[in-house]
């Protein structure tokens, strides 16, 4: 399965989180955010497609995300797990550790804020518009 939406980058976006990166649909973004990649995404977790959460509530189900502006893209990858509650409704994070809570959409993966592809993060730094796709099965 495969859902796309929209979020934007903002000038405070620093990509320097060891750990996690995440999305929100906040409107502002101070320098404090270190994970926060996207600003004003149009989809909470509340909103994902049934199908896809009970995919992505799969134990080691695979997921695989992509993240688009309109000159960079980059790939990341982990895992779902049946203790994401997938119902956050601003926040959606993305971890390299196994930790769960309300605002966990995978766990395990490959990248955090610090590892994205610099050219991909100085364009959300330019205000680009994001668009992520979260793919399973």
């Amino acid at each position: 399965m495969q859902y796309s939406f929209i979020a934007m980058g903002h000038e405070n976006v620093t990509s320097l989180h060891k750990s996690t990166f995440e999305i929100t649909t906040d409107k502002a973004l101070t320098l404090k955010g270190d994970c926060i990649i996207g600003v004003k995404s149009n989809v909470t977790l509340k909103d994902l497609p049934e199908d896809l959460k009970k995919q992505i509530q799969t134990d080691n189900e695979k997921i695989e995300l992509f993240l688009e502006t309109d000159n960079c893209s980059d790939k990341i990858v982990g895992y779902g797990s049946s203790k994401l509650t997938l119902d956050h409704p601003t926040d959606m994070v993305c971890r390299k550790s196994d930790f769960t809570c309300s605002r966990t959409l995978m766990i395990n993966s490959n990248k955090a804020a610090k590892d994205l592809d610099k050219n991909l993060v100085n364009e959300l730094k330019n205000g680009s518009k994001l668009k992520i796709t979260i793919k399973t099965g």
